[in-house]
């Protein structure tokens, strides 16, 4: 009889522990998120962020085939550290925000790579390419938030970002996109 309590209850405290450790969330709160870039150019390291964008997010830890996130970037609010910079950067050789006003990344998988880092694959359309990226992204639980650290490395050429007098190597071809995206835990 003690063995099968014993066992009762160790089954049971498994039970609770596996379900402790899983986490849900569900919204993103856009405020507290932040996405920034970094490039050089001319041999000086350069930093930038976007000011407005909008984000979705489906992930449940224990239930990643149903995981899935939106991510809708406002190329106007773009930030690259000053006013010229700024103006250049909306032009037809760049990012031609007349057109293409937002960039737009949408998940079709997650993949749990260790315990709290994951590799999300999805569709990047920019200027109106769009081609599949795949997005290394840590999960740093903290209380009932989760903060989702991630970078993608872009190739600027692959989605004809710095045409015309800009496609030399000026500016690097490498730009890093760096975000960190605050969800309160469900």
């Amino acid at each position: 009889m003690h063995c099968r309590f014993t066992a009762a209850a160790l089954f049971a405290c498994l039970c609770v522990m596996s379900d402790a450790q899983a986490v849900e969330y569900n919204r993103v709160n856009t405020t507290a998120s932040q996405i920034s870039f970094t490039y050089n150019q001319m041999g000086s390291r350069m930093y930038g962020t976007f000011g407005r964008f909008e984000a979705t997010l489906q992930f449940d830890s224990d239930n990643l085939a149903s995981a899935h996130t939106t991510l809708h970037i406002d190329l106007n609010s773009i930030d690259a550290g000053s006013e010229d910079a700024n103006t250049e950067l909306v032009k037809p050789a760049w990012f031609d925000t007349q057109r293409y006003p937002e960039a737009v990344f949408e998940s079709s998988r997650f993949r749990r790579v260790t315990d709290d880092h994951y590799l999300i694959t999805g569709r990047l359309t920019l200027k109106g390419i769009t081609r599949e990226v795949q997005v290394p992204v840590e999960l740093k639980p903290d209380s009932s938030i989760g903060i989702f650290d991630g970078e993608l490395v872009l190739k600027r050429d692959q989605f004809g970002l710095g045409a015309g007098e800009w496609a030399d190597t000026v500016v690097s071809n490498d730009i890093a996109i760096k975000f960190k995206v605050v969800a309160p835990q469900q």
